[in-house]
């Protein structure tokens, strides 16, 4: 059994959509975003203290480079490498096609060092306002070092889960509009999947938003309205259940030294008013270890 601390709030940031967390081993921080607000913000777990940076668009995920000093950002229209301590923002070559009808959404590295990103239809405003979602205007990109992209998948409602297995050879991917996660066959030679398989599809506690996975290879999957994160064996039965104070659960990551510290994202609920804590950064320990980032491979 895997034992956990109760959650705790360790940064009341009131996101509305807060997302693509990330652990920097380097700097002992967290990043995540909040997509409707267009912001990043750092966790410092040693001080307590937060940062934020304002961006023009919604900001959907943040992933680590082979370059010191430079993340690579999913934008709602485009990738950007940016330098945190200058603030420095270049334009990487992917630009997603049919913006801002649709926009990315999360995102993952893969062993090879491709990019990979979903989109959805586009369901923020100009100013940040809640648009609609809905339908299958989606696709699976693979954003290769050499600048090069593929689409792997289309058709999709909400994209959300990108994250590989320990030994390389599962990828897991998800549709929120779906109720559903699905493993592939991955080629870490080529950076190829294969057709979808069922994994974890119709449970019944809100729907499938960000995942992590751990050295033992399940899958932690955060759900949307239902407040709690889903534990998902590799052969896609439920391990266990962990209860959160807030109702609309985005996404986790594995940090601290050992990789066995929980960080989970989650957004604002304007239909629950009474859910004070939505929004925040929650942290919780775990007796198990997650797996390091894959770096983005940036081609010169």
């Amino acid at each position: 059994m895997i034992i956990t601390t109760e959650p705790v709030c360790c940064a009341p940031t009131g996101d509305r959509c807060g997302e693509g967390v990330l652990w920097h081993p380097e700097e002992n921080a967290v990043y995540w975003t909040d997509i409707n607000r267009f912001l990043i913000h750092r966790f410092n777990p040693a001080s307590g203290t937060v940062k934020s940076w304002l961006f023009d668009e919604p900001v959907t995920a943040v992933l680590l480079t082979d370059r010191d000093g430079v993340l690579a950002i999913c934008l709602g229209s485009r990738l950007i490498l940016w330098d945190p301590s200058s603030d420095s923002r270049k334009d990487h070559s992917f630009h997603l096609p049919g913006w801002p009808a649709v926009r990315l959404n999360d995102a993952g590295v893969d062993p090879r060092g491709s990019l990979w990103a979903g989109s959805m239809r586009n369901n923020v405003n100009a100013d940040g306002s809640e648009g609609e979602a809905g339908g299958t205007d989606g696709v699976l990109f693979r954003v290769d070092p050499d600048g090069s992209f593929n689409r792997c998948q289309e058709e999709i409602g909400i994209s959300n889960t990108l994250v590989w297995s320990a030994d390389n050879k599962k990828f897991y991917f998800g549709d929120t509009l779906e109720n559903a996660i699905w493993a592939y066959d991955y080629d870490e030679h080529t950076g190829g999947i294969g057709k979808p398989n069922p994994f974890f599809s119709g449970f019944s506690r809100g729907l499938p938003d960000g995942s992590t996975i751990d050295a033992d290879g399940y899958v932690w999957n955060c759900r949307w309205g239902g407040s709690c994160i889903v534990r998902v064996a590799p052969g896609g039965q439920v391990d266990r259940i962990i209860e959160m104070p807030t109702r609309n659960i985005t996404n986790c990551t594995f940090g601290g030294d050992s990789l066995s510290t929980l960080y989970v994202t989650t957004a604002a609920s304007p239909e629950n008013a009474g859910d004070g804590l939505a929004g925040s950064l929650f942290v919780l320990e775990t007796n198990t270890r997650g797996v390091p980032e894959n770096r983005f491979r940036i081609h010169e």
